[in-house]
């Protein structure tokens, strides 16, 4: 039996796994060119609060570790190695999701950021447009009034 985890190692690889899966899938669903800022918010926070339940999992993924760390002084050179492999399996995949989940993140955020600038760019080139409207239907001066010519001139 010392060469053999504990039950709670297997409860913990399984949901371990269990939960990468999810995430997995959460994360390769296709990304598609967004234009309105509350759904981009929206993802956001969908990314976030998996940032955050992979620091809780962090627990599960540092006990699998050590349990295996520790059944390899006790347990024969093949178990050991099927048990470290396995783990090492399981590390490999949480770092890619790791990775995966801050680049997108990240890419997220740049986007939103590039949205609000886009979106403020928008609003004052329309505040411009309306002025430049207001100002091309005001009623020309008379033509021997020079003052009021150089200043619409000055205006233009």
């Amino acid at each position: 039996f010392d060469s053999l985890p504990p039950a709670h190692y297997k409860e913990t690889m399984n949901t371990i796994l269990l939960w990468m899966q999810q995430s997995e899938t959460k994360l390769s669903m296709p990304q598609v060119a967004i234009a309105e800022y509350e759904i981009m918010e929206q993802r956001l926070r969908e990314l976030k609060a998996l940032q955050s339940s992979l620091q809780e999992q962090q627990k599960g993924l540092a006990y699998l570790s050590t349990t295996v760390e520790e059944l390899s002084r006790k347990a024969p050179a093949e178990v050991s190695r099927s048990y470290g492999s396995e783990v090492e399996v399981v590390l490999g995949r949480w770092k890619k999701l790791s990775a995966q989940l801050e680049e997108q993140c990240q890419k997220l955020e740049e986007r939103i950021s590039k949205l609000q600038r886009f979106q403020n760019d928008t609003r004052t080139l329309k505040k411009w447009m309306a002025e430049v409207d207001v100002f091309l239907k005001e009623e020309w001066p008379a033509l021997g009034d020079s003052e009021a010519l150089e200043k619409q001139l000055e205006q233009c």
